[in-house]
Order: structure tokens, then C-alpha cells, then sequence
């Protein structure tokens, strides 16, 4: 009788942990592949904010009940503000917070919206960065945007999403860091 109950006990724990969600996503966004821009290394100021109105990264609709919002495990301005001191390192830039040239790295946007159905589930993930670059007598400011879509069966598990999250971060930064234009604004 006792391993009876036992085997119940532990069944019963054992589906208690699986329908306990993830509560966070962690994103870890990686400085992408660097074009050399610059030969000198010329002196950049780099701050990165966060204007999003919200801080949930990941909204999971299913009909009419409540949206499950999902935050991040650790602040995207933080993650973003490295990689892209990172990148413009590795460009050839030094970045001097005394600088005159400055970039500003405005996260707008950062958020995948997630609707499940009976049958699977429809990923739609958009990103949204805001580039103000200014030297002592001009300025220059570029929107960038990245989307993806994923579909699958069943429901979307956070390791997926992660990874998707992640590839976009990655293709948004290599296109800002290695943009032709900003590049000569900045070495003007």
C-alpha cells in the first residue's frame, strides 16, 4: 500500500511542475558579425534607453480570456547597451562617454505577440530601434525594424521564442552597427 501511495504522490507532483510556466523570457542578445568601419579610432558616445510603455517582452492572446504578459529576466536596455558598445568596439570606434559625437539607442519597441489556438499557435515578434546621431553641429536620426513570424503546433514554448527574440536582435544590430550611412555621419 505504501509505494502505491507513493507512486501517487509522485505523479501528482511530477504534473504539478509541468503546468507551472515559465514566468520570464531570458533574452541574450550577441554582438552579430562587425564590419571594420573605421581605421582611426575615432572617439563615440553611446547611451542606450528604453521608451517602451510597457515591460513585458511577450503577450500570450487565447480568445477572450486575459492576455499572460511575460517580463524579461533581466533589463533589454542593459543587454542592448552592451551589445552595441561591443559592436561599435570592435568597428574600429572608442567609446568615450566625453565624446562630442553621440549616439542615443532608443529601444521603441520589443515585443512578441503570441495567439493560440486549438490546432497551434502564431508567433508575430517586432522590434523597433530609434538611432539619433549627433556630432558638434548636426544630427541624424534612423528608425530600424525587424519582424519575424513563427507558427507552429501545439503551444509556443519560451526556449522558441527565445531564440527568435534573440536572431532579431542579432540581424537589427549587425544592420545599425554596419549601416553605410550612420557610419559616415559619424566619421564626419
Amino acid at each position: 500500500m505504501k509505494p502505491l501511495i507513493l507512486v501517487i504522490a509522485a505523479a501528482f507532483t511530477v504534473i504539478g511542475c509541468a503546468s507551472q510556466a515559465p514566468t520570464h523570457i531570458a533574452l541574450n542578445p550577441e554582438v552579430p558579425n562587425i564590419i571594420q568601419q573605421t581605421d582611426i579610432e575615432l572617439p563615440i558616445a553611446v547611451d542606450t534607453i528604453d521608451t517602451r510603455s510597457a515591460n513585458f517582452i511577450v503577450r500570450f492572446n487565447d480568445g477572450d480570456k486575459a492576455a499572460r504578459l511575460v517580463s524579461p529576466s533581466e533589463a533589454p536596455r542593459v543587454q542592448i547597451d552592451q551589445v552595441f558598445r561591443d559592436g561599435f568596439s570592435q568597428a574600429g570606434y572608442r567609446v568615450d562617454p566625453s565624446s562630442v559625437k553621440h549616439l542615443q539607442i532608443q529601444l521603441e519597441q520589443l515585443l512578441t505577440d503570441v495567439d493560440e489556438g486549438t490546432f497551434g499557435f502564431e508567433a508575430n515578434s517586432q522590434i523597433v530601434i530609434n538611432v539619433i546621431a549627433q556630432n558638434s553641429n548636426q544630427s541624424l536620426t534612423k528608425r530600424y525594424r525587424a519582424k519575424g513570424l513563427l507558427k507552429g503546433p501545439f503551444s509556443a514554448d519560451f526556449a522558441t521564442l527565445e531564440l527568435e527574440m534573440n536572431k532579431l536582435l542579432g540581424e537589427l544590430t549587425h544592420d545599425i552597427i554596419n549601416d553605410p550611412e550612420l557610419n559616415q555621419f559619424i566619421q564626419q
